[in-house]
């Protein structure tokens, strides 16, 4: 069969508040960029801080990692918060959808949904199911498609063809419990990142961005945006 496959998302702060308004959110919470990893231009981001997306580029050097951290977790364990919200991606360059959803569900008290909202509808619908069925569900779920559809042709550079291939990709860090997680579909479960608290979030999920940068120190295709209280 097809495999399921999107237009990829820009990783822009109009495209981003554009969808989640379009999934029925109210503008408490605004994405912004994020220009910079240094104190000074961390200090430029409104707080609080509850989610960051990053985009980042799929290379050798970060596969080689992803398989090395998978056998590490699975042969060490980890702690993961069983209300930490967590789906796998089946559909081809979803990941920018996929990281909203993770930034918005594990951070859903602190969101104003419209009473239409169809993420709002998505999250209660899809709560007790497994990772793997929220990803199933997704494939089929119009509503989300239909503004993932809209809001790819919103950036500020052309949409790709459906066709063309995309390795950049977009993860979400979050902070449930007091605890770090990274939330990327492609893996087998979320990253816990170790203890954060809301007044350090940001700085946090900055020093996590900078392990991905370091491990391809040559790639500049790094790009992160920040959910913060408008």
């Amino acid at each position: 069969m097809e495999p399921h496959r999107w237009l990829p998302l820009e990783a822009n702060p109009d495209v981003t508040n554009q969808f989640l308004k379009q999934l029925g959110i109210h503008p408490d919470w605004q994405f912004v960029d994020v220009y910079g990893m240094e104190p000074e231009l961390l200090s430029m981001v409104p707080r609080p801080v509850c989610a960051v997306l990053l985009l980042f580029p799929i290379t050798e050097k970060y596969e080689t990692f992803r398989t090395e951290e998978e056998e590490r977790i699975k042969t060490e364990g980890q702690d993961v918060k069983s209300s930490v919200y967590f789906m796998k991606q089946t559909i081809s360059n979803a990941c920018g959808t996929i990281g909203l959803i993770h930034a918005i569900a594990n951070n859903k008290d602190k969101m104003n949904f419209e009473s239409d909202s169809s993420l709002k509808k998505f999250l209660e619908d899809s709560l007790l199911m497994t990772p793997e069925e929220r990803a199933k569900y997704l494939e089929t779920y119009e509503a989300i498609r239909v503004t993932h559809e809209s809001s790819a042709h919103e950036g500020q550079t052309e949409a790709p063809s459906l066709d063309e291939k995309v390795d950049l990709h977009f993860i979400a860090l979050v902070n449930v419990g007091d605890h770090l997680y990274e939330l990327d579909g492609r893996k087998p479960f979320p990253i816990n990142h170790g203890q954060t608290s809301d007044d350090n979030f940001l700085e946090d999920a900055v020093e996590v961005c900078k392990k991905f940068m370091e491990r391809d120190p040559e790639e500049l295709r790094f790009n992160a945006i920040a959910l913060s209280a408008a």
